[in-house]
């Protein structure tokens, strides 16, 4: 089975880390990147599409038929947002483009990128968690082949990656005792990366994937 595949964030930590191991594996064919700015990449596999408005893709519309997987890598933190701004751009932004796809591609396996401790139940006190929560939910009922919720925690980037997040290179030095102490919450972004290609080529039992599920998917 070969993979071809649309990608969201490739600007972003996740979506950069997930990228390296799309172009790295076999069956992978081909690599479609949705962004509002180039990620600056070129490579044989790939196609970049600009553009600013994920809540209007009818412009684009036209592009995204024939892929069997979506990695949605998009996302926000939602410090200094209210909750119907974070809803917006996350619940609603993410729910238009799966929508779209799911219209044209009912084959494609879906994997969303979410968070550890996403409320699942949707009433929660934590408000990330809740809009997380019903992102996931809402996804799930789309008529995608298969839809993944990926719940990552701590991840050690790539190296040699252009935008690991601040902080991440002061604490870096710290995954072997973070995941020594809490192999539930540390992964790599390689083996997040391998997890969603795997789960597009050989599925899997759970639809939500915490860190030990991901574990699994990645080998």
């Amino acid at each position: 089975m070969k993979l071809n595949v649309i990608l969201t964030g490739a600007t972003g930590m996740v979506g950069e880390g997930v990228l390296i191991e799309c172009l790295a594996h076999p069956v992978v064919e081909k690599i479609l990147l949705i962004g509002r700015k180039s990620c600056g990449v070129t490579h044989p596999k790939l196609k970049e599409i600009i553009h600013p408005d994920f809540k209007n893709l009818a412009p684009i519309e036209n592009q995204l038929t024939n892929y069997n997987a979506c990695f949605f890598c998009s996302g926000v933190s939602s410090i200094g947002k209210s909750e119907s701004e974070y809803f917006d751009l996350t619940y609603t932004l993410t729910l238009n483009f799966a929508k779209t796809l799911s219209k044209q591609n009912r084959e494609m396996t879906f994997c969303y990128i979410s968070g550890a401790s996403t409320d699942s139940t949707e009433k929660g006190k934590m408000m990330w968690a809740r809009v997380k929560g019903k992102t996931e939910n809402d996804l799930m009922k789309l008529p995608f082949k298969q839809v993944y919720n990926f719940r990552p925690g701590f991840m050690r980037a790539t190296k040699g990656m252009k935008n690991t997040l601040k902080y991440y290179k002061y604490v870096g030095w710290l995954y072997p005792v973070l995941r020594f102490a809490f192999p539930k919450f540390v992964i790599t972004l390689k083996e997040l990366g391998l997890a969603m290609i795997n789960s597009a080529v050989k599925g899997y039992g759970k639809n939500i994937l915490e860190v030990k599920d991901i574990l699994i998917l990645s080998k």
